[in-house]
């Protein structure tokens, strides 16, 4: 299992990463890791967020339905939603294939310049920690 450490973690097993700012905004990318992806199994179905919607952290913004089962996955920052992965649509199980790119859920704007907006949540490190200690 890959946990690359060019990105943020959560304890609900998404990713983050900063994709940049656009002059009024950062871009953050999100995604489910290996390990979510890998206890889910073959990945059939993907139910995004609408391109526009607030989101806030913590919060359930869709659903990644497997061979096993259905789960939520959730918002790791707040912000307006700018862009969703529509390849997922007609081929869900690229998040089983590449869950760090290709596979990559959707983009959110988080409001403001500077600043991190993925600091507070785990480092590579850590979520590796949380993983092999469950």
């Amino acid at each position: 299992m890959s946990t690359p450490d060019d990105r943020r973690y959560t304890d609900q097993h998404e990713w983050a990463l900063v994709q940049g700012t656009d002059g009024t905004s950062t871009v953050v990318r999100i995604g489910i890791t290996d390990h979510a992806q890998d206890a889910l199994g073959d990945i059939v179905f993907v139910q995004l967020p609408d391109v526009g919607a607030e989101v806030d952290p913590g919060t359930a913004i869709g659903e990644v339905e497997s061979t096993k089962s259905v789960s939520d996955f959730y918002a790791p920052v707040a912000g307006v939603v700018a862009a969703v992965n529509e390849r997922l649509a007609d081929a869900p199980e690229t998040i089983n294939s590449d869950p760090y790119g290709e596979g990559w859920l959707l983009d959110i704007a988080v409001p403001g310049e500077g600043g991190d907006p993925v600091g507070q949540l785990l480092d590579a490190a850590a979520y590796q920690a949380l993983v092999e200690g469950s």
